[in-house]
């Protein structure tokens, strides 16, 4: 075996180290938080479409701080690459002071805003009761929520991507095992669900916590805020804050246009919107395993093992979004069943999956370009790139909408299946765009900045 056979298995070998227990853990989160859905659908419909306002609200108040993450992944990484372990926990650290303060300034505003961001879905008045119900408790595990982001970003940027696996897999079956007994067994209804979750998530928050503390003491790092190094933390997360609102701004449009088609297009757009999602955090392991390698590559003034893993990934993103592709195009008239029982839906649905399924190659690539570049610190190109990439996706999918009336004519089956795959069609047309300008960035030396820290 040569010198470079030996460094391309033992660099394979890191990515699957770091990829498939992220996958394991992205893939917990939606099932169990399925299963809480079962549980609160069996106090009836309001309570359950409550729980999809409410549900709605605090993933967007959560994503919105996923730089909590990324960013530090990439800072942490920067300082172990450059064999700063003590610096690198002590950037962490200030990382989880701005989550906490982050956190209870947006669990507070959740809370006494309950009302007023449940009315903007429009709900039903007894979904509208519920879902007021369900976030003023849940409000309470908001800064837990963003603690957790913020040490999985510390643990992962110390290549360490098991600890967040049991972390997620012991919270989400105590959170399973807390709503069956405070909603089916105490009869707290849709707050006993939430009060659930909030000690879940707590318990999550406090343990991880701990992990990192025990690290730095061992290192001997500081555990006090550090105001300069917590305003740092936050300067660095604005850029990729930008960036996900951008992207989010993107999907909520999406969904608009879809709402513009009918009934039967928003329906169907919907749950292949969910099974979108569902390969997103399938094909999202390898951009964390990306993350957290070109960081410590770049601390270490590795260029060369940096463009080598870049290489090394989009080949296997590539490959799985091939797989994953094969299997939804294989069962796209299969799935729609377990979904629907109404004709149009389906049909309308299992147009949408191919499309769905067609472009999964693309998603793989996008998706460990956007984390290599996440993991260089290369944020300030990234928002800029995305709110570029928004500017463009406007027109392009407003036409939809304004096109829906010739669309929509003709037999009402076929026309609101061809209406839902233009739409889709025109997103898939918005990733393209993403992987060329992220590969052009890629394939540049403008982002492989080397050292302990980007300057």
């Amino acid at each position: 075996m040569t010198a470079r056979t030996s460094t391309t298995t033992s660099q394979q070998r890191e990515i699957l180290r770091l990829a498939v227990p992220a996958f394991l853990a992205l893939i917990a989160e939606p099932l169990f938080l399925l299963a809480d859905s079962a549980i609160v659908g069996h106090l009836g419909t309001a309570p359950l479409a409550g729980l999809g306002v409410a549900s709605a609200a605090l993933v967007t108040a959560a994503n919105v701080f996923v730089f909590l993450a990324y960013g530090t992944t990439s800072t942490v990484a920067r300082q172990v690459g450059a064999g700063s372990e003590r610096t690198a926990v002590e950037a962490g650290v200030a990382g989880l002071w701005l989550a906490l303060v982050l956190g209870v300034v947006t669990a507070s505003a959740v809370g006494l805003a309950a009302d007023a961001i449940a009315a903007v879905f429009g709900a039903s008045p007894a979904a509208h009761a519920q879902a007021v119900t369900y976030l003023r408790v849940s409000a309470l595990g908001i800064p837990a929520m963003l603690l957790v982001l913020a040490v999985t970003g510390v643990l992962r940027g110390l290549q360490d991507t098991r600890t967040p696996l049991v972390a997620s897999v012991v919270g989400f079956s105590a959170n399973l095992a807390l709503n069956l007994v405070l909603v089916l067994g105490l009869h707290l209804g849709i707050a006993g669900s939430a009060l659930g979750t909030v000690l879940a998530q707590t318990g999550m928050a406090a343990g991880l916590v701990l992990v990192v503390t025990h690290r730095a003491r061992e290192l001997g790092a500081g555990l006090r805020p550090h105001p300069t190094r917590v305003l740092h933390a936050a300067g660095q997360g604005v850029p990729l804050l930008v960036r996900t609102l951008a992207l989010r701004a993107v999907l909520l449009l999406t969904t608009w246009v879809a709402a513009g088609l009918g009934d039967v297009p928003l329906a169907a757009y919907q749950v292949s919107a969910t099974v979108w999602s569902f390969l997103t955090f399938a094909l999202d392991a390898l951009a964390i395993a990306a993350q957290a390698l070109t960081g410590k590559a770049l601390g270490a003034a590795d260029v060369d093992a940096a463009r080598s893993a870049t290489t090394t990934m989009l080949r296997w993103g590539a490959g799985a979004g091939v797989v994953l592709g094969a299997l939804v195009l294989a069962g796209h008239e299969l799935l729609p069943d377990l979904f629907t029982t109404d004709p149009a839906v389906r049909s309308a649905l299992a147009a949408a999956l191919v499309v769905v399924a067609l472009s999964q190659p693309v998603s793989g690539v996008v998706f460990v370009l956007d984390g290599v570049l996440i993991g260089a610190g290369d944020g300030r190109w990234l928002a800029g790139a995305q709110v570029v990439l928004l500017v463009l996706y406007v027109p392009a999918v407003l036409a939809v909408r304004r096109a829906a009336p010739d669309l929509l004519t003709g037999d009402p089956v076929t026309a609101q299946a061809h209406a839902l795959t233009v739409l889709w069609w025109v997103f898939v047309g918005f990733m393209v765009l993403r992987g060329v300008a992220l590969g052009w960035r890629a394939r540049s030396d403008a982002w492989l900045v080397t050292g302990a820290s980007r300057r």
